[in-house]
């Protein structure tokens, strides 16, 4: 890994510094943390593949399936600011670890489940003990990584996203249909239970492993330490400089709002495919007159998830490169906006897979890049407030889109209608993110030059 020269600083030792201190907290933060975020979706998401068996024991049509999926977002939308600002407060490694127990413990009693109510409850504890995790790890890294390496660190976190559902699509598959029965669970039970332990146990871990700031860092040398922390102190400053800091102002900054609503349509089109991708995979075998078996379909579904996850590497290290942000979430998300409504009217289940892969690289390779977009202007406690506003925005898209999924899926009886209020939605968020172009340049360049990743960076824009 390497990251060039500085820009701003002197010094012919600092490239060196400079180098060797991002290799060593990458090394040492990123694995553990893309880890977390591994299990936060899979617990979050893995109800799409119990639902395969789960439906017929509790009676679920697939408006109350959406429901319950949506009904995770409540908690999480209410408690994500507060949950912010306590980890700005008492330290990531602390409030970090608190949610991961708690999570972990409300995922695996979700095996426990014998009625849509009890369903409904669950989901609702769910995302009330998850609230503030991926805004808090957002707000984290901008602790530990200059803003010019920033994205592809970013993108390194977030490409546990789409491979917990590559991943953990064919691993529930498997758990679903050769578990069944053992110690009594039918598959999906046995699925939340081996699906959430995990969590509980990386939670206490994480009480032991992580370090709140750069100054604490003693796996660090003092000179990396102190060239770290005048790096991310000066770059904060430059923000606080360039935008707003207090809390109540930043709340109130029309720029994030925005930025909410641009995630809320890249996020709509992800929990869409999150949620009813084997759904419609099922759809596929009826439409085409073929059969998967729940393994099979894990098998599918896992495509598209790997493809994003490939593609949103490559991204997020182009953007660093050139410098430009805006045009790589605003490209992406049209390309997503555009496929996914056509996926469903091609003449196979081959090729319909191919364009929703499309789809999934369109908004795995935007979400990256777009977390870059807040700590343009935001700093300190308006950076935790706005931040996570920001994903509580995003994170309403959680609530909306599985219902009116689930809704349209019973309405119409197929997928085209879902799939074209998600191309719609994607097509909203380019509108936004391109509608911030002018403003977001204008903090950058009033926040002054950045130490780069490379001799090419410059301003994103």
């Amino acid at each position: 890994m390497s990251f060039g020269t500085d820009r701003v600083h002197q010094g012919k030792d600092l490239p060196v510094i400079q180098a060797q201190v991002m290799r060593k907290v990458a090394i040492r933060l990123i694995p553990f943390l893309a880890l977390a975020y591994f299990l936060n979706y899979l617990d979050r998401t893995n109800i799409s593949f119990a639902k395969l068996t789960m439906s017929e024991d509790l009676g679920l049509t697939e408006t109350m399936y959406g429901l319950a999926s949506g009904l995770f977002f409540i908690g999480y939308v209410f408690l994500e600011v507060p949950s912010n600002l306590a980890l700005h407060r008492f330290g990531a490694r602390r409030w970090i670890a608190r949610i991961m127990v708690s999570w972990g413990l409300v995922a695996a009693a979700m095996a426990f489940v014998n009625t849509p109510a009890t369903l409904y409850i669950a989901r609702i504890l769910l995302g009330i003990a998850e609230a503030g995790f991926f805004p808090g790890i957002v707000l984290y890294l901008t602790f530990w990584f200059p803003r010019a390496v920033r994205v592809r660190l970013i993108g390194a976190f977030m490409i546990a996203l789409p491979i917990s559902s590559a991943l953990g699509a064919p691993v529930s598959g498997v758990i679903i249909q050769y578990l069944d029965g053992v110690f009594g669970l039918a598959g999906w039970q046995m699925l939340f239970l081996l699906q959430g332990i995990p969590t509980v146990l990386l939670g206490v871990a994480a009480w032991f492993y992580l370090t709140d700031r750069p100054q604490h860092a003693k796996w660090l040398t003092a000179p990396e330490r102190e060239w770290l922390v005048a790096t991310i102190d000066a770059e904060h400053q430059a923000a606080s400089d360039a935008g707003h800091v207090s809390v109540a102002r930043t709340l109130r900054d029309p720029r994030v709002w925005t930025l909410g609503v641009v995630y809320f349509g890249i996020a709509y089109g992800l929990f869409a495919l999150s949620f009813f991708l084997p759904t419609i995979v099922g759809g596929l075998a009826k439409t085409f007159n073929t059969k998967f078996s729940i393994l099979e379909t894990g098998l599918i579904v896992a495509v598209p998830f790997a493809c994003g996850a490939i593609a949103m590497v490559f991204w997020s290290r182009h953007s660093d490169r050139t410098g430009e942000r805006v045009w790589h979430v605003a490209l992406p998300a049209l390309l997503a906006a555009v496929s996914i409504p056509l996926a469903l009217y091609t003449n196979s289940p081959w090729a319909t897979m191919a364009v929703i892969s499309v789809t999934a690289i369109g908004i795995f390779c935007a979400m990256p890049v777009f977390w870059y977009l807040p700590s343009i202007f935001l700093a300190g406690a308006g950076a935790a407030a706005g931040i996570a506003l920001v994903n509580t925005l995003g994170a309403a898209s959680g609530l909306v889109a599985p219902y009116v999924t689930g809704w349209l899926l019973d309405a119409t009886g197929d997928s085209r209608a879902a799939m074209w209020v998600v191309g719609g939605f994607e097509l909203v968020a380019v509108i936004a993110v391109l509608l911030l172009r002018k403003s977001l340049r204008a903090a950058d360049i009033h926040r002054g030059p950045a130490v780069t990743a490379t001799s090419q960076a410059s301003h994103p824009s």
